[in-house]
């Protein structure tokens, strides 16, 4: 059963406290995003080893599972990001259908013990990487497709707003 998907606009995040979630990156500085990109892999873990996680709470919402391959995968587009942003001058990110993603990749029939493993490698590494960018880095820019632009330091915000977002949706 497809999902609805979610055309909402979440670039506000990165600015202000979510009122969904109750969460406030806006004052993230890089090593705490890092932090919190490990630290998540262990509440993503005990997630995963409960039982039913396949299972949708409606025809609307992703199932834990499916909410922990998101959260995987896109911890590794923003390491994409990141990298391009890095390497090119206000570069064009390309973009990631989540939904797409999610069909294509069987997010519902993966293993949860083999996603718990691979989550907590791209936690891992997308800390690695927001550690070694240079401060003076951090201002380094790139732009969406729809036109939002991020910095290097929003653009580590709004994935670390994903990763509790979704911790969020599949604890309450």
């Amino acid at each position: 059963m497809a999902i609805v998907p979610d055309d909402k606009d979440w670039t506000w995040v990165v600015e202000r406290r979510c009122d969904e979630c109750a969460f406030d990156v806006s004052g993230l500085e890089a090593a705490d995003v890092a932090a919190l990109f490990r630290q998540s892999a262990g509440s993503w873990a005990m997630v995963l080893a409960q039982p039913g996680i396949d299972v949708r709470p409606d025809d609307r919402t992703w199932s834990r599972l499916e909410y922990a391959c998101h959260v995987r995968d896109g911890l590794g587009v923003f390491q994409e990001r990141l990298s391009l942003m890095l390497d090119a001058e206000d570069p064009m990110l390309r973009d990631w259908d989540q939904d797409e993603a999610a069909l294509a990749g069987l997010y519902n029939e993966q293993d949860p013990g083999r996603v718990a493993a691979e989550l907590a490698a791209v936690a891992e590494r997308a800390a690695s990487a927001i550690e070694a960018v240079p401060a003076d880095a951090l201002g380094r820019t790139g732009t969406r497709s729809d036109g939002a632009r991020f910095t290097v330091l929003t653009l580590a915000r709004y994935f670390a707003h994903d990763v509790m977002h979704h911790l969020h949706d599949v604890m309450k």
